[in-house]
């Protein structure tokens, strides 16, 4: 009874200071909660999964095309923007619409995230979390990819098939050139502005995206992508190699590897005298003998003179002698 005595209720606006002395830390906690996590997605990423979807809309477009090889040739070129577009539209239609990332972005673990409803969002663990991409952004992406590329593909077919450039056309046409080439112009200088903060920043790998404020983000934090460096590490050498090669094997001939190897060659006796007897181009007897001038060295006609035509300065294949002229062989017994 005594314990009961002491207890004293509390005042009537206990609960109000209370409140005040308790609402910095609850609106601190809540401001903490929705903080935004500085996160970085690889930039080599994001530019490979736009080559992927490149090389995916390409493979389709090629099957696509063996549908109608045994059709008139040539059909399926006035409709190659057509065709694009739906190839396209189809990408976007089972990919974006349906809230999945595109085939290139799914390789690379990415997928869009809305930044612009980033502030209403909940509880942060990752910096990864945040909605997809709303109606109204995956339509103007539509729009802005499909039909957008597919306008200008076509208007810039017109005015070239409508020769708009001439200089003897109507100054409505000419000026509606001049104003495609400046609207060109513009976009691709906003293009390269925007690649330089997309280098910087990490965000938004072109114009579209960054008008609609849709970032590419990891879609699962612990989970790698899909395709190997090691093996874009062995593609990219494999092409920087062919390229060398095409480069240098048009500057290369037969005639001239065999004379720089000669020296290098075990039976020099019993391969001069045969050499002597065969042309140094097709190594066969020569069915109609000539001789290269000044050296004398046999050829076969046709041989010696396709050479001479093709390659102004050619040399002789044995002696490395500059041919200057070509005579028939007299001492060749006439049939």
């Amino acid at each position: 009874m005594s314990g009961s005595s002491n207890f004293r209720p509390p005042a009537e606006d206990a609960w109000v200071h209370t409140y005040q002395t308790l609402l910095p830390q609850w609106q601190s906690l809540s401001h903490s909660r929705q903080s935004i996590i500085p996160i970085s997605i690889s930039r080599v990423n994001q530019f490979d999964a736009g080559r992927l979807d490149i090389e995916m809309s390409a493979m389709l477009k090629e099957q696509l095309v063996k549908v109608f090889s045994l059709m008139k040739p040539g059909m399926l070129f006035q409709y190659e923007a057509e065709l694009d577009a739906f190839l396209e539209f189809l990408i976007w239609r089972f990919s974006i619409w349906v809230d999945k990332p595109t085939p290139g972005i799914a390789l690379m673990n990415l997928r869009y995230r809305n930044e612009r409803a980033l502030e209403a969002r909940g509880k942060v663990r990752t910096g990864l979390e945040g909605p997809g991409l709303t109606v109204a952004q995956k339509l103007w992406y539509c729009v802005a990819t499909v039909g957008g590329q597919y306008i200008w593909a076509r208007l810039q077919s017109f005015s070239a098939f409508r020769r708009w450039g001439d200089s003897e056309q109507r100054s409505v046409a000419r000026g509606a050139w001049i104003l495609i080439q400046r609207i060109e112009g513009l976009y691709k200088a906003a293009s390269f502005g925007n690649l330089l903060l997309f280098l910087y920043t990490g965000r938004y790998r072109n114009l579209i995206e960054r008008a609609l404020k849709a970032r590419l983000v990891y879609g699962s934090p612990n989970m790698n992508r899909a395709v190997s460096f090691e093996y874009m590490n062995r593609q990219l050498v494999w092409n920087e190699f062919s390229e060398m090669l095409l480069l240098l094997l048009p500057l290369l001939n037969s005639s001239s590897m065999k004379n720089l190897l000669r020296p290098f060659s075990k039976d020099k006796s019993s391969s001069s005298k045969e050499d002597d007897f065969t042309c140094p181009i097709c190594q066969a007897s020569p069915t109609v003998p000539f001789l290269a001038l000044p050296c004398q060295h046999r050829y076969c006609y046709y041989c010696l003179r396709t050479r001479c035509a093709a390659v102004p300065a050619f040399r002789c294949s044995r002696c490395n002698e500059p041919i200057v002229a070509m005579q028939r062989h007299v001492n060749e017994p006439k049939q």
